[in-house]
């Protein structure tokens, strides 16, 4: 893979720029910037190398048609005050673009086309809609490593037709996840959350024969509760999962795998409730389990006293209520201290994840985190993604 770091000569150059700038906007405002702030080191860096930058986004799911409501204007807004630089954004229809029309005036540098999204031919992967993109700029570069799961146009396609190279943001999360794949450093420890552990099952085998600790909570924790026999009430729970979860045992037992659950829990008879701490064999019939309890907390800590690498995908609980945001608390503030001290790489991922640890104010402690979602997690199951492949 090339990285475009190490292309030298850059003056001068249409930059064709794959970002993955699909925020949040709620009312025409950007309620979480968080991928906003990561593609700014690739603008200042283009800016240095005096390229001339035309930016492709997509905000939403418009499926292929104009929507209004899904444009990337307020983007483009928010990012001209972080870079004070004027940021033209074009709404034309992109079939009647030209090379030359594109960068007007000395200090016209950056260029947005509007939602790619807006087309359908991105979806598709469209050999031409690709080489007519292709016909605007000299190379390309994806930035967007978020949307690289995707054979899209403006992610895998494209490639085919300009001088490819990742940005550096994608060196930056390939990189991190390495550290977690490829090139370990042990103990290394897993913690795993979300509500379906199916949607996981590929993750957790992918990673057991490379782990030394998988520790599972959240939703996904009171299927194995129930496996094992445990009351969990009415809380959140998967059908049919026994075979995946007994897969999950014999490949642990294989790789000499340690498999850690919750061993007490919070409680509440509503999600807004007040958390009650129960031991597993006093949770009742009519008892949401909402969070991991302070035994199970004190386990969690010891392992992660005692590993070098971490990867956590998914809170401890049902972190929206305070009550039972403790578990994902502690679990932060244990790594960030390791992590003060040098003594663990933590890699964090998911979008769930990234909120609790943006309540704490804490996202910044912690050396990588992943805006990635389905990357991510494709990533962590071993599969080739398409918008990495193409730069190959």
């Amino acid at each position: 893979m090339k990285y475009i770091k190490d292309q030298v000569n850059l003056k001068e150059k249409i930059v064709l720029l794959r970002l993955d700038l699909n925020v949040p906007i709620k009312n025409g405002v950007i309620t979480d910037q968080t991928r906003i702030n990561k593609i700014l080191p690739i603008i200042d860096y283009l800016l240095q190398k005096e390229c001339k930058i035309l930016i492709i986004s997509h905000v939403g799911r418009p499926k292929g048609k104009v929507n209004l409501a899904l444009s990337l204007k307020p983007i483009c807004e928010n990012l001209e005050i972080k870079i004070n630089q004027k940021i033209h954004l074009i709404k034309d229809d992109i079939f009647k673009l030209k090379k030359e029309d594109l960068f007007k005036g000395s200090e016209n540098k950056i260029v947005f086309l509007e939602n790619i999204r807006f087309y359908d031919e991105e979806e598709k992967n469209d050999v031409n809609f690709s080489k007519h993109l292709a016909k605007l700029a000299d190379l390309f570069i994806n930035d967007a490593f978020s949307c690289s799961h995707r054979a899209h146009a403006s992610v895998s396609k494209i490639a085919e037709f300009l001088p490819s190279y990742a940005g550096l943001q994608l060196e930056t999360e390939i990189n991190a996840l390495k550290k977690v794949t490829s090139e370990i450093k042990k103990p290394i420890t897993c913690i795993i959350g979300g509500s379906k552990i199916s949607t996981k099952i590929s993750i957790i085998k992918n990673l057991i024969p490379k782990f030394d600790n998988i520790i599972i909570v959240g939703g996904m924790a009171n299927n194995i509760l129930n496996y094992h026999g445990h009351q969990i009430g009415k809380s959140i729970k998967e059908d049919n999962c026994e075979s995946i979860i007994q897969d999950i045992y014999n490949a642990a037992k294989t790789y000499s795998c340690s498999i850690t659950y919750p061993k007490d829990v919070r409680v509440g008879k509503s999600m807004e409730d007040k958390a009650q701490i129960k031991e597993l064999d006093e949770v009742t019939t009519d008892d949401f389990i909402l969070d991991i309890g302070p035994k199970t907390i004190c386990k969690i800590k010891d392992i992660i006293e005692n590993s070098k690498t971490i990867l956590w995908n998914g809170p401890a609980g049902y972190f929206e209520n305070s009550s039972f945001a403790t578990g994902s608390y502690e679990i932060a503030k244990k790594i960030i201290q390791r992590k003060k001290n040098n003594l663990i790489y933590s890699v964090v991922g998911g979008g769930d994840t990234i909120a609790v640890l943006n309540q704490i104010n804490s996202i910044n402690d912690f050396d990588f985190v992943s805006t990635a979602g389905g990357a991510f997690l494709e990533y962590l199951e071993g599969k080739e993604l398409p918008g990495i492949k193409a730069l190959n």
